[in-house]
């Protein structure tokens, strides 16, 4: 955490959930902005490399997933564990949070499969949505992805998480902290991720707010065209982009420089 800006506060927010663990910087008085993590050994630290652009214009609050590897608290029987679950843990912790009636919503990976199905089932509560390479919204994983995933899945080990990473980022310099994050969290208590069917088209096609979607070039999570050309295709509002020479795993922490000043603008505008 000593990378992220110097202010940086954190808060703990009781929910139906648990207590969720939020890092939170910028201006007091600033519109705020909600950051939610990718999933396996994400966690709200991840964002490091974008909090300091984000929060020069914005309140910024990053919080660590319910069950997720992190210091979120989940009392055992009351982990969430479907999709209106999860938004109902996000209601909770806007309001305890105290935020105003919408917000911005922004999301990596797991998160932003989240946040979707936030915006679909309380669109009042979101003003902006940016997603970065967002999974099992507008495609499925690929084969090789799972084939890959599944010895660090059966058997979490900190070299079957760098063997993973390796691969899914082709060989790209991590950040060593990072790295060191993500092998710390295959000691963590294995919990079964939510999940769902993706959203429908006609839900898609429903979701009326500006969202900005970036996709990794690289990624070795899904097809990134069909990504971008589904989603282009079912957002009635979407600027969607495809971000080159980055990887799924290498969001947000190793974004090309320039990804901070993008979002801002998007925020911005």
């Amino acid at each position: 955490m000593a990378k992220w800006p110097a202010d940086r506060e954190t808060a703990l927010v009781p929910t139906p959930y648990g207590t969720a663990y939020v890092n939170v910087c910028g201006p007091r008085d600033a519109p705020p902005l909600l950051l939610l993590p990718g999933g396996g050994g994400a966690t709200s630290a991840s964002w490091y490399a974008q909090t300091a652009e984000l929060a020069r214009t914005r309140r910024v609050y990053a919080v660590d997933l319910p069950g997720a590897p992190g210091r979120s608290e989940v009392p055992s029987g009351r982990r969430p564990r479907t999709a209106a679950d999860l938004c109902d843990w996000l209601q909770a912790l806007l309001d305890g949070l105290g935020a105003p009636a919408s917000v911005d919503l922004g999301a990596h990976s797991y998160g932003a499969w989240i946040a979707v199905h936030f915006a679909l089932r309380a669109p009042h509560r979101v003003r902006r949505l940016f997603l970065l390479d967002p999974t099992q919204c507008f495609a499925g994983y690929k084969a090789a992805y799972l084939l890959h995933a599944l010895p660090m899945l059966l058997r979490p080990a900190p070299r079957r998480t760098r063997a993973f990473l390796a691969w899914e980022t082709r060989g790209a310099a991590l950040d060593p902290d990072w790295l060191r994050l993500q092998e710390a969290a295959t000691g963590f208590p294995s919990v079964k991720p939510v999940t769902s069917p993706r959203p429908a088209p006609e839900a898609l096609r429903g979701l009326d707010m500006p969202v900005l979607l970036l996709v990794a070039a690289n990624s070795g999570t899904h097809d990134p065209a069909e990504v971008a050309a589904r989603a282009a295709a079912l957002l009635p509002r979407a600027d969607v982009e495809v971000v080159p020479d980055v990887s799924h795993h290498a969001l947000p922490h190793a974004a090309p420089p320039h990804l901070g000043r993008r979002l801002s603008g998007f925020l911005s505008d």
